[in-house]
């Protein structure tokens, strides 16, 4: 008897697609759902190490460009008054607000410096929000995928047990299939959740560096405005 439930314990396909197509419809959809999310996740981990490292290059550019002595009226004229980078982004919106403070006798009009430093704030908060566009979905993948990966776990052993009272029968042959799918629901839910926790404080304390660069770019450039309008 033990024989033969062994010999029919390794007959058993054990691969990751059988458990899942042997696995309860909650077990499956638990399965999906941590999929799906790990292969979500990898993309905003892929696409954000991208738009980090396209938004240093941009950053590096334009400060080299802004250093180097040239106007900053010429400078505007070059990279005009909608910009793609979110540094000349944020010159930009100050350079035109800088412009329309004047009045037509060249004269500032009053309250020109706080102006200029809401519309560089409001250019931050615009990159910040493009920055950290999907982290929220890491951080919450990182911190439920492995709850979700455990109650399919605890859902797939409650289906075994009940296969096992059913049959009446102990033997390993129907006990394994059961605990094995329930176990892959636990593993994919790690599988999910650890990337997304690793990759959600790289990418945010990148991000937190980059938006600091804006906000130093913003100080600077607020700076030099206000020695003109103190002059």
């Amino acid at each position: 008897m033990e024989t033969e439930t062994l010999a029919l314990a390794q007959e058993m396909d054990f691969s990751l697609l059988a458990l899942f197509w042997r696995a309860s419809f909650i077990v499956q959809l638990v399965m999906i759902m941590l999929t799906v999310a790990s292969f979500w996740s990898w993309s905003i981990i892929v696409q954000k190490f991208i738009s980090f490292r396209q938004a240093r290059q941009e950053a590096a550019v334009f400060d080299r460009a802004f250093w180097s002595g040239e106007p900053l009226d010429e400078l505007f004229e070059k990279i005009g008054s909608q910009p793609d980078g979110a540094s000349e982004k944020i010159f930009a919106s100050g350079m035109v607000e800088w412009r329309r403070s004047h009045r037509q006798d060249g004269e500032l009009i009053a309250g020109a410096q706080a102006r200029i430093d809401r519309s560089m704030d409001v250019a931050i908060v615009k990159a910040t929000e493009n920055l950290t566009r999907g982290l929220p979905f890491l951080a919450t993948v990182g911190s439920t995928a492995p709850f979700v990966g455990l109650f399919g776990t605890v859902w797939g052993i409650k289906v075994a047990f009940e296969q096992i009272a059913i049959s009446q029968n102990t033997s390993l042959a129907v006990v394994a299939p059961g605990i094995a799918e329930a176990l892959v629901a636990t593993a994919l839910g790690l599988v999910a959740a650890i990337p997304a926790v690793i990759f959600y404080n790289k990418l945010s304390t990148d991000s937190d560096r980059i938006i600091s660069g804006y906000e130093a770019f913003a100080d600077e450039f607020a700076t030099i405005l206000s020695r003109q309008l103190d002059g």
